[in-house]
């Protein structure tokens, strides 16, 4: 929406295998005077997903995701090919939610260096739920854990809330 209000070309790029549906669509009453694409002009799951891993090599969800973006690193010309197409655009990248991913792997910084080599600049938004807020430990966690990922990823962040409307 943000992208809409101020005339900006922006492309969704789901590069999470578990995403069981990745569909925007554009606010009611909006007027679109540039050209944005709402649904995945790449999907992960048209490489890998989670489901058919899981699968075949009896992994739980996290091993799942684990391997499917390792797979995606280890075949990474399946996205360099199409990134080179978005050159002076707004790429948002919708990557999976589990903390280790950020916090104990090297997988997310391997795909930001992806993106930079073809001279991307990127920045992390790092959504946490409201609920947290709530709990003090749950709280501390949280932020720990944000501040974990920043300093993993070594790129420009952006803590988010999200679910506000969740609380009273």
């Amino acid at each position: 929406r943000h992208c809409e209000s101020m005339g900006r070309v922006a492309h969704l790029i789901n590069l999470d295998p578990a995403a069981d549906s990745f569909e925007y669509e554009p606010t009611k009453g909006t007027v679109c005077i540039f050209r944005i694409d709402y649904h995945c002009c790449l999907d992960i799951k048209e490489l890998i997903s989670v489901d058919e891993v899981m699968e075949e090599f009896g992994l739980g969800p996290n091993g799942g995701l684990v391997y499917c973006l390792e797979m995606l690193l280890e075949n990474h010309e399946w996205l360099d090919e199409d990134l080179g197409d978005y050159s002076d655009e707004f790429l948002i990248v919708d990557c999976p939610g589990q903390i280790e991913l950020y916090t104990h792997y090297d997988i997310m910084n391997d795909i930001i260096g992806l993106f930079q080599k073809k001279d991307y600049s990127v920045a992390v938004c790092y959504l946490l739920e409201s609920q947290f807020f709530q709990d003090v430990t749950k709280y501390f966690a949280g932020v720990l854990n944000a501040t974990s990922a920043m300093m993993k990823l070594a790129v420009p962040h952006l803590n988010i809330i999200t679910k506000m409307d969740l609380l009273e």
